[in-house]
């Protein structure tokens, strides 16, 4: 009989949570001991898994005893308080958060880029930023073969990157705006329902926001190449799931859309949908609930030397967060 493994779910009545249990039951992922972990206000809920009934339990720092692997999703904050709690209890963590991406000690992994660094953890593994995952994804298999310079992206983020209320906003004011109401706007800063909001977390100094900073820094430390150039601007769009990024790169050497399409159609957790003279590209009605990244309108961007221009979409909750979680985990347990 294979070894089973002790798992926790840290966050697990969230989005991101609850699909964490869809995948480790889809992938048949071996568990012994499956514990459910969440804020109090979720202690009296139960959730299935394999067809039986799951009770979720109040996160404390004692509730790790025993588990081997810990999949978290439940926040920064709550990260940085409890996870060191988890790995002196002796449990390995993939944390979905953004509390150890870019400390040094702690692998930033993509398994399609860098399964490797894997294996260098001291207790816990940072899953990155969902709109960093499927842009490296689609990248790396190009910085291999010619060596990415530069990357430009614009990414086009599904209202599922910020939580279920926000879902629930959108539905909320398509309705509103259907009926000829105004529209109530609570979560966002602004109407999201038929509008685009360009800013995705704070401002910092630099004018840019958090999270389009965290796509420069993650993307170098993920490719494991500092001298890549990073321009990135994040936006806010009324679609429920998936998200679309506009990405342009130059690299050192010439490649020709051609031979970038060779390399995407072999390349693993890449799917090319590209056939523009039939309106086939990728969509985010064609990414959600799909595990692989879709990448389309590949061509050469005739400005600039050595450049390609192409479009990236992903779902949002599953490869941007979940599964690549999960594959981190099935990587863990095959070591």
């Amino acid at each position: 009989m294979s070894k089973q493994y002790n798992v926790a779910v840290m966050g697990a009545t969230g989005a991101v949570g609850t699909c964490f249990l869809n995948i480790l039951e889809e992938r048949k992922f071996p568990i012994k001991e499956l514990r459910l972990l969440a804020s109090e206000r979720s202690k009296s809920k139960k959730l299935k898994f394999n067809g039986k009934l799951y009770p979720v339990e109040v996160l404390k720092h004692d509730s790790f005893k025993g588990i081997d692997i810990v999949l978290a999703s439940a926040g920064a904050s709550r990260s940085l308080e409890f996870l060191p709690s988890a790995v002196k209890a002796g449990a390995v963590c993939v944390d979905n958060s953004s509390a150890f991406r870019m400390d040094k000690d702690v692998p930033l992994v993509v398994p399609e880029v860098n399964p490797g660094k894997i294996k260098e953890n001291k207790g816990i593994i940072a899953n990155p930023n969902c709109s960093t995952i499927q842009m490296v994804v689609a990248l790396w298999p190009i910085h291999k073969a010619a060596k990415i310079k530069r990357i430009v992206v614009t990414t086009f983020q599904s209202v599922s990157g910020a939580g279920q209320s926000k879902i629930l906003e959108l539905q909320s004011q398509v309705k509103e705006v259907a009926a000829g109401k105004k529209p109530t706007v609570k979560e966002f800063p602004y109407q999201i329902a038929f509008n685009l909001i360009p800013q995705i977390d704070v401002f910092l100094e630099n004018g840019y926001t958090k999270e389009e900073m965290k796509m420069v820094n993650e993307t170098r430390k993920i490719m494991g190449d500092e001298s890549i150039q990073v321009n990135a601007t994040c936006i806010r769009v009324p679609v429920l799931y998936a998200h679309s990024e506009s990405v342009n790169i130059e690299t050192e050497r010439p490649i020709s859309p051609e031979e970038v399409k060779k390399l995407l159609s072999e390349a693993p957790g890449v799917k090319v949908v590209d056939d523009p003279d039939k309106k086939v590209y990728p969509m985010p009605i064609d990414a959600e609930g799909k595990d692989a990244t879709l990448v389309g309108r590949i061509r050469r961007d005739e400005s600039v030397k050595n450049g390609i221009s192409m479009w990236v979409v992903s779902d949002n909750i599953r490869k941007g967060a979940a599964l690549n979680a999960v594959q981190i985990a099935e990587i863990l347990i095959s070591k």
